[in-house]
């Protein structure tokens, strides 16, 4: 089951999807993604980086606005394309919040186009880690 055509319009936003990012996510990330790298599992080696310590994946952070559009299209096989630009990193402890809203929508193809994005908070600044993403999404 995908969201019906005629319920969807431009200019609609996306509920808000928030988590905290954990280490328990970030080791699951790594171990699911086949990820390694230090940076993401051990604080010395970060640090040594130049980060407060560990980071979270960039693609754990598209994962979770990934996760905001499946729930928007009621589905992940909706999802017909999704897209992203890193823009800053996520440490632990922080929330992460996914949002969007629909920028046009295609009636030839029943098509959705979605703007994304994801902000978090770090030292009482709002960061973007994701400012610009996109995503298809197909509608019954």
């Amino acid at each position: 089951m995908t969201r019906a055509f005629d319920s969807v319009s431009v200019g609609e936003e996306l509920p808000e999807l928030r988590r905290v990012v954990t280490r328990e996510d970030v080791k699951a990330y790594a171990d699911a993604g086949g990820d390694q790298n230090p940076l993401h599992q051990r604080d010395e080696v970060a640090r040594a980086a130049g980060f407060d310590g560990i980071i979270a994946h960039g693609m754990f952070t598209m994962g979770h606005m990934a996760a905001c559009v499946v729930a928007w299209a009621d589905g992940p096989d909706a999802v017909t394309s999704i897209a992203a630009q890193f823009r800053a990193l996520v440490s632990m402890g922080q929330q992460l919040v996914a949002g969007g809203r629909v920028r046009s929508i295609d009636e030839g193809t029943r098509t959705a186009m979605l703007d994304l994005w994801v902000t978090s908070e770090r030292y009482g600044v709002t960061e973007w880690p994701i400012k610009r993403g996109d995503a298809s999404v197909r509608l019954d």
